[in-house]
């Protein structure tokens, strides 16, 4: 299994890969003070961050040999606060798996279960090739 946590910025979060498939990534993060705004809850910059983590080790999964990616677009929706100490939980999976772009959603939730917020990302396959 691929971990999340070799991508720098992610570990940096936090994020633990809990399952990495082509088809689907569950990872987790704990919500550390130093994510959180005034208020003790997990800023939305912090979710998005890890929603387009998951959402980039679901499509490197996917890519062909020698190809990178990047994220061309993403939207969040925020549902319901995720507060100081709990664990929010992410599940990724596919809305569109292609040779130029993949589309994924992510929908994070809480520790009672409670939907926290879904992001829908598309990430753009890039070629490597001579520079």
């Amino acid at each position: 299994m691929i971990d999340i946590s070799a991508m720098p910025f992610a570990k940096l979060l936090g994020i633990r890969t809990i399952e990495a498939t082509p088809a689907r990534v569950v990872a987790e993060l704990v919500v550390r003070e130093e994510l959180c705004t005034t208020n003790h809850i997990l800023h939305g910059g912090a979710i998005m961050a890890f929603a387009d983590s998951v959402g980039a080790l679901a499509t490197v999964l996917n890519l062909r040999d020698g190809a990178g990616t990047t994220t061309l677009e993403s939207k969040t929706n925020f549902l319901a606060a995720v507060k100081l100490g709990e664990i929010a939980r992410a599940v990724c999976e596919p809305v569109h798996v292609g040779r130029a772009t993949m589309v994924w959603q992510t929908r994070i939730s809480r520790e009672d279960g409670k939907l926290a917020a879904i992001v829908t990302q598309t990430q753009m396959t890039l070629s490597r090739g001579p520079a």
